[in-house]
């Protein structure tokens, strides 16, 4: 793809989060006059509108792409190094623009967090990928980059001061202000709903090695209920996005070779307090769980304002737990609200970063930070307003 037009093609610029990857790309890089990007989407005249509103330049390329039409998804690919896909829920819409790229070798980024259908995409496209040359990156936000990263930051701690990795993580959420995307609940009643229809996915999604294909672990916490953490003086309560996010850290495992070991045990609980009152409060976590799918939910394209994405932030706690019960912990936070303002950094700068300093990654499907490593933490730190640092 070396004669590619365009280095990315921001694909569904006119929905909500796509419009908020189009704005970065074109804040962040407006004085990068080598990064050569595209905004795409069903309408012409949607795309000029939001070309004129995001204050992107007049003359950035559009083209005109729909999900329901393979030819136009194949002829957007053809044309550029990568795709950047915010239209989900991806197992709805997502097979044809990734099969396109597949059969193009152009590499793919998308905010999947949908269990299910990527089993199915890597098991029915990985072989076509590496023979193609494309590099498929899942889940390029919120779910799961700053939780994937932060099990490898505090592992790469870990084996500095134990001399080798810890077999047990935890990975804790301290803060978090703002909204799960519309497109995250979306994609969490999409994959229900398709589970409800064929009851043999159900294995699949309740997996901890659903994307370790050919591997199983051992057994993992199933982190569903609340519980008083005495290491950590706090009541735990369940994370609704650790049914992705640990299946993306155990990929991510496998695919760097077992660094973590082949005995490696994770689990994502959010921290709410000691006493009577984090107990109260997780218990409030775990009812608001619930509304998060339900009929309250968000709709894909809607989302927070700008001033809400921007007081937003998330914290998140990691803890490695050497067998002699030693722990190093790490931090990772970011400065906007995790579901929008966060995220269309991340996806963007994953992006980026495999264009210019991840060049030799190999074909195939992966995971972020299996694939960039420090290379990703360095550019989200320089430019997404993450931070990952070790903590006494």
């Amino acid at each position: 793809m070396s004669s590619a037009k365009f280095d990315i093609v921001v694909y569904g610029a006119t929905g909500f989060t796509g419009q908020l990857v189009a704005e970065y790309l074109t804040q962040q890089y407006k004085n990068d006059h080598a990064l050569k990007w595209a905004m795409a989407g069903r309408s012409l005249g949607k795309l000029k509108a939001v070309r004129d509103a995001i204050g992107a330049p007049g003359n950035t390329p559009l083209i005109v792409a729909d999900a329901s039409d393979a030819a136009s998804l194949k002829a957007m690919a053809e044309q550029t190094m990568s795709v950047i896909t915010t239209v989900g829920p991806y197992q709805l819409y997502g097979e044809e623009l990734l099969a396109a790229c597949v059969a193009t070798g152009t590499d793919y980024f998308d905010l999947c967090g949908e269990p299910v259908w990527m089993r199915q995409m890597i098991d029915k496209y990985e072989a076509e990928a590496k023979a193609s040359g494309a590099r498929i990156v899942f889940s390029c936000g919120y779910d799961s980059v700053p939780f994937e990263l932060g099990a490898f930051f505090v592992q790469e701690e870990a084996k500095r001061v134990f001399g080798a990795p810890a077999s047990r993580v935890k990975g804790r959420v301290r803060d978090m202000r703002g909204t799960l995307s519309g497109g995250t609940a979306a994609s969490a009643k999409a994959t229900f709903d398709a589970v409800a229809k064929d009851l043999s996915l159900v294995a699949i999604l309740n997996d901890h090695f659903a994307l370790t294909p050919g591997f199983s672990g051992p057994k993992q916490p199933k982190g569903n209920r609340a519980a008083f953490e005495e290491d950590l003086q706090s009541w735990a309560a369940p994370f609704m996005m650790a049914l992705i996010n640990t299946r993306n850290v155990h990929r991510s495992n496998m695919l760097m070779g077992f660094p973590y070991g082949q005995d490696f045990v994770y689990d994502e609980m959010v921290l709410t307090g000691p006493g009577e009152k984090g107990e109260a409060n997780a218990k409030r976590v775990m009812a608001a769980n619930a509304g998060k799918t339900g009929p309250d939910a968000p709709k894909p394209g809607e989302g927070p304002s700008k001033e809400e994405r921007e007081n937003g932030l998330f914290d998140l706690l990691y803890v490695a737990i050497a067998p002699d019960g030693r722990t190093v912990r790490a931090g990772v936070t970011g400065d906007r609200d995790p579901g929008y303002g966060s995220t269309s950094k991340m996806i963007s700068e994953c992006a980026i970063c495999m264009l210019r300093e991840a060049t030799d990654v190999p074909a195939g499907f992966w995971t972020p930070g299996a694939a960039m490593q420090h290379k990703l933490i360095k550019r989200l730190q320089d430019n997404a307003g993450l931070t990952f640092r070790v903590e006494s």
